[in-house]
């Protein structure tokens, strides 16, 4: 499928992407997992969480592989790669607009509450963020990457972790500071959030370079001007657009 492994897609905290090709036409990615500490867990952890889901908002597992100490995961193509790209890189030749952001935004909600209540189990991700959140050819979002994911009882509000999990910047206070024990589904609930912010601005939530030293983490200078009620400006931007971004902070900050 991959040729060779000559067509590759990216490279993670679990492995490198390639693109791969049937004989019949359709495309695919696969996931070569790198050496793990974890005796494959993160293996187990995917094929066991979105091998047995289906929704348009999560991406597809087609199959996997292991042989030996090879681990491969084999996933739908998704040409519009990840949406980091698209909301931090300057060099896009057609941005996308704040309204599709807008849609993508609603489309990864719509993945996560899948995750949490839609499932015969309740599935937390533990890493949402803009690298794992995938765009088809219409720029239809899929969550994905589910290594660090883990499946509880429906019935089950409250969970228990004895380790911490994440990405600095996403990671939810309970986990971050080392407060393990119990929580909930609004762990992706707080990282969507902060995710929301990044999708808002167009730019990292840590930011050492802002023009302005106050800006420099985002999250807590929007919460100071939704506070005294001033208005978020954004530059060259119509005032739908004005509004569409102020709801998405909103949201979050009530969130």
């Amino acid at each position: 499928m991959s040729k060779g492994f000559k067509d590759k897609l990216g490279e993670g905290g679990y492995g490198s992407v390639y693109r791969g090709k049937l004989e019949s036409g359709p495309l695919f990615a696969i996931k070569m997992l790198g050496n793990s500490k974890t005796n494959g867990q993160e293996f187990i952890n995917e094929v066991a969480t979105i091998g047995r889901i289906h929704h348009m908002n999560v991406v597809q597992l087609i199959g996997f592989c292991a042989e030996g100490p090879k681990r491969a995961l084999i996933y739908e193509f998704m040409p519009n790669g990840s949406l980091e790209k698209h909301i931090f890189s300057r060099e896009e030749s057609i941005p996308i607009s704040i309204e599709k952001i807008f849609e993508i935004s609603l489309g990864v909600a719509c993945g996560i509450e899948y995750l949490h209540r839609g499932c015969d189990v309740q599935i937390l991700h533990f890493d949402i963020k803009p690298h794992n959140i995938l765009l088809d050819e219409n720029f239809i979002p899929k969550v994905s990457d589910f290594g660090l994911a883990k499946l509880y009882p429906t019935n089950n509000s409250i969970v228990s972790l004895t380790a911490g999990r994440g990405t600095l910047g996403y990671i939810a206070p309970k986990l971050f500071y080392k407060n393990i024990g119990r929580v909930s589904y609004k762990t992706d609930v707080y990282s969507f959030g902060m995710l929301l912010l990044e999708m808002a601005s167009r730019r990292k939530n840590v930011n050492a370079f802002a023009d302005h030293s106050s800006q420099i983490y985002f999250p807590t200078w929007v919460y100071g001007q939704l506070s005294e009620g001033n208005n978020i400006e954004i530059e060259d931007a119509t005032e739908e657009e004005k509004k569409i971004v102020k709801k998405m902070m909103v949201h979050t900050d009530e969130a």
